[in-house]
């Protein structure tokens, strides 16, 4: 036992167990605890704990070279993870810069579509729009595209106010209709924003696929993204799909964008990229993107000390083809279907569960004081932290999310384990589920919420 931390945690008060190992979809403790990794840890450990392939790809790596500065080398490795990305994902999206996580990569996204504009003459297209109740990183270029007011508040001066429409949050419909006979205002918001702000002044518009952390997997409805993309054409603005999260089968494609009929000008990737064995994490680019800078300055301005890091383009090299040789996205919808038609069954069940959404195996639900008036809880009654640890003694791992109100007020869970989980394992996270939620009807009971 330690007599005192040196670690910065998420709290500083914190006392977290101690991890010992993982195998497969669980999770051990020093104590011996087992856990159920409903979360994949932050929707990232996508083929599960102890892949046998991939340690055995890092230790080939680390005999050969694990570190080269990149305006020095290239490398093996990050060559034929570049080439791995290119064949897995439609269309032109042919060109690779790897960085180390997803808000370096929403970073070098947006750097790359105002460089897209300047290589082109035009020089006055440098701002990039994008919706309340999104999350897309915490550096400042990042959390200024963020629309998730809890994680700007401290940093409001530093930050730009690229947020400008409303999320397609169905379950809570601004407009108070339903899609598809709404039209998709809220993806015409963004024509209105553009009309205010002037298209010249506009380089790319960013969104999620399906909202995670601040929306607790808000997926919307069928054409929704079509709308997007024609507002986006039609005002010569680029399109950039944060894909950090969705990315590389989460939602039953490689990218989520696909099942919506969508290609993006420019994708950010991450988390299940290195599926937590490694660091790392890409800005992918179109033909279209990189034709005027490779006919001009040949130089993409972003970059970091570990970029294209043989070490970790090694391991996503080995994590994508451990996706491919066992045909572990296919099956995605299905379990995804399983698991959301479950779900919806405890929703009848309990009082205090007001939505159940998402796509594949990023699911999120919404807890509300009140199903009839989706009333939520109060902010006091921290019912998504309460959840979070009810499931942890019970030995499921949950991930908490903004409820998608205003990035301040509601309650939810995002349930995303790895993809490679079985029917009889989503059995067994549903058992554990449901052990939570009966403890938090207990406490509801009690008068502790």
């Amino acid at each position: 036992m330690l007599e005192r931390t040196y670690l910065i945690k998420p709290s500083l008060d914190d006392t977290l167990p101690m991890i010992d190992y993982g195998k497969g979809i669980y999770l051990y403790d020093m104590e011996g605890k087992k856990y159920l990794d409903g979360a994949s840890g932050a929707v990232t450990a996508n083929i599960g704990h102890g892949v046998t392939e991939i340690i055995e790809a890092m230790q080939e790596q680390a005999k050969k070279i694990s570190f080269v500065y990149r305006s020095q080398f290239t490398s093996e490795a990050a060559e034929k993870l570049a080439e791995k990305i290119s064949a897995l994902t439609p269309a032109d999206l042919n060109w690779c810069f790897f960085v180390n996580s997803g808000s370096e990569a929403v970073e070098t996204a947006m750097k790359m579509a105002i460089q897209y504009w300047q290589e082109k003459g035009i020089h006055t297209k440098t701002k990039v729009l994008s919706r309340w109740v999104s999350y897309h990183g915490i550096t400042l270029g990042a959390l200024s595209l963020s629309g998730h007011t809890g994680r700007r508040a401290r940093f409001v001066p530093l930050l730009e106010d690229f947020p400008v429409m409303n999320p397609p949050y169905c379950y809570r419909c601004p407009y108070n209709l339903e899609a598809p006979s709404c039209g998709y205002l809220c993806a015409q918001e963004l024509e209105q924003a553009i009309k205010r702000i002037g298209a010249n002044h506009i380089a790319a518009f960013i969104a999620e696929p399906v909202i995670g952390a601040a929306g607790g997997a808000i997926a919307p409805p069928k054409d929704y993204f079509k709308t997007i993309k024609k507002i986006c054409e039609a005002n010569d603005i680029l399109f950039i799909a944060d894909e950090v999260m969705t990315g590389f089968g989460r939602t039953g494609s490689m990218l989520a964008m696909e099942q919506y009929g969508v290609i993006p000008d420019i994708v950010a990737l991450g988390k299940g990229m290195g599926a937590g064995y490694a660091p790392i994490a890409a800005a992918l680019a179109s033909e279209k993107v990189i034709e005027p800078i490779l006919a001009g300055t040949k130089v993409v301005m972003s970059g970091h000390t570990l970029s294209a890091n043989p070490q970790s383009c090694a391991v996503s090299l080995a994590v994508l083809e451990y996706l491919e040789k066992n045909k572990i996205v296919s099956e995605v919808e299905s379990k995804g279907d399983y698991l959301k038609n479950r779900l919806l069954k405890l929703k009848n069940d309990y009082s205090f569960i007001g939505d159940v959404r998402g796509k594949g195996l990023l699911l999120g639900i919404e807890f509300v004081e009140d199903a009839t008036t989706k009333t939520p809880f109060s902010r006091e009654a921290l019912v998504t932290q309460k959840m979070i640890s009810f499931a942890k003694e019970k030995g499921l791992l949950v991930y908490p999310a903004g409820a998608g109100i205003d990035g301040v007020n509601g309650d939810s869970i995002i349930i995303s384990p790895p993809l490679t989980i079985t029917k009889d394992e989503l059995d067994d996270l549903l058992t554990l589920l449901k052990a939570t939620f009966d403890a938090f009807t207990m406490e509801l009971k009690s008068g502790g919420v």
